[in-house]
């Protein structure tokens, strides 16, 4: 997907005067001159690696797949993501057109601006500016109206990169609009010990750190074979904490699924909202409004055992700090199932588009499985993984494994530091067994 896409424009045949002499507006934006690129350029398309600096809910309505449209807010500053394989000189033009007369457009990289005039109501490359990145990694390029004649300053469907910082292998969003802007996910496979045998108990716990608890942003805990277990950020004054179990049938349309592979509910804690969910797989779904904080230290604890029947019983608690005691979300019984708990794992992903550009991060620490033994095992060794966006290098802004002997885990904002996909990272035992006594729940 991100493989570097050089393509040679021939002006006779593209007429894209960014190749052989575009026109390039003074900084006033008045005065034109003729300035030399590159014979070639990467093409980096605004729709997937855009975003609003000041006001990231503002591109819900200018950004779509087909890039920047309805731009009609001056103080909108609009943010195109690229990865650099070098530093050096970086020549940016635009693709882009205006519904009637002229706008001037102030381009910004690495803090130096200047200004371009666009004209004509068909996509054409206008020159931008030559800058220079001090180093290879993540930058952008930076939109912002200055004026206008018509209704919108534009519509920017690329932008096209040269000079000596595009030497070599570059990463951005090519195509997959939605997931490309969502971010990478990742998640944590943890080692069990071979002598726990059945699992029928999974702990584990979670960290945000302030100024982590991004909108968007779900930390999922407890993940298990047939669902997952966390909580998440859904707006600025929603938080919740959500317990998901999977049906056996297999659809993204949970009103298709028959009656008799249903998700069950056995039994719901106060405050508790049940329902299903869909498009990824369906199945029952259970969540509580709670107001967690960052910087405080949540627990998750999990139970499945086969119940007879050919049924498989699930049942999630949650404990908070500001309440000080286990509260239980749900209890759900899955059909055509007969397993105790296996794949324990968690992930870190975000599910808001428009927060694709901010960072988030989490500490998830002291995992532990119960097993069918009544015995508790420590779980300190764990694989890092990442989706397909990371796979296929749309996105590069993902790492995870142990800092301060803990994991984590952190995606998003486009920061530079990379961990290999598939590796193994082992964190500190603590030795201490869970304080919960699960025959009392």
């Amino acid at each position: 997907m991100n493989i570097l896409r050089k393509i040679v424009y021939l002006a006779v045949i593209m007429t894209m005067p960014f190749l052989l002499g575009c026109t390039a507006c003074s900084n006033e934006g008045d005065n034109e001159s003729s300035q030399e690129v590159p014979s070639t350029s990467v093409i980096v398309p605004v729709g997937g690696n855009s975003w609003m600096a000041d006001n990231p809910d503002q591109g819900s309505g200018m950004i779509s797949e087909n890039g920047l449209a309805k731009w009609d807010d001056a103080n909108a500053k609009v943010r195109i993501y690229f990865k650099l394989p070098k530093a050096g000189e970086l020549h940016v033009a635009l693709n882009a057109k205006v519904p009637s007369g002229s706008s001037k457009i102030k381009c910004t990289v690495n803090g130096k601006s200047e200004e371009l005039r666009l004209t004509g109501a068909a996509l054409k490359s206008t020159f931008a500016g030559t800058f220079t990145v001090d180093a290879p990694g993540y930058h952008f390029v930076e939109l912002q109206g200055v004026k206008k004649e018509g209704s919108f300053f534009a519509e920017v469907k690329d932008i096209y990169l040269g000079g000596e910082a595009t030497s070599g292998k570059m990463y951005f969003v090519n195509e997959e609009f939605y997931w490309g802007r969502r971010g990478p996910s990742v998640h944590l496979n943890y080692d069990i010990p071979a002598e726990a045998g059945n699992v029928e108990w999974f702990y584990n716990e979670i960290t945000v750190p302030e100024g982590n608890d991004v909108i968007g942003s779900y930390y999922m805990a407890n993940g298990f074979g047939e669902g997952y277990f966390g909580m998440q950020v859904n707006s600025d004054t929603e938080r919740r904490v959500l317990f998901s179990v999977w049906s056996p049938f297999k659809t993204d349309d949970p009103s298709t699924i028959p009656d008799d592979y249903k998700i069950i509910l056995l039994e719901k804690g106060e405050g508790v909202t049940i329902g299903e969910f869909g498009n990824e797989g369906s199945g029952g779904q259970s969540y509580l409004k709670y107001n967690w904080k960052a910087g405080n230290t949540y627990r998750f604890l999990l139970r499945g055992k086969p119940v007879g029947n050919d049924f498989t019983q699930y049942t999630a608690y949650f404990f908070a700090p500001e309440v000080g005691e286990w509260k239980l979300i749900a209890s759900f019984k899955r059909p055509h199932t007969s397993t105790w708990l296996t794949h324990q794992y968690s992930f870190l992903e975000n599910f808001h588009t428009e927060t694709g550009a901010i960072t988030r991060k989490a500490f998830y620490n002291n995992q532990w499985v119960r097993g069918e033994n009544g015995k508790w095992y420590e779980c300190t060794k764990a694989k890092f993984t990442a989706d397909a966006t990371a796979k296929k290098e749309s996105r590069m802004d993902y790492a995870g494994g142990v800092e301060d002997g803990k994991f984590f885990m952190q995606n998003c904002g486009f920061f530079n530091e990379t961990t290999t996909i598939n590796s193994y990272h082992t964190r500190t035992a603590s030795g201490v067994e869970p304080d919960v006594e699960v025959t009392r729940l």
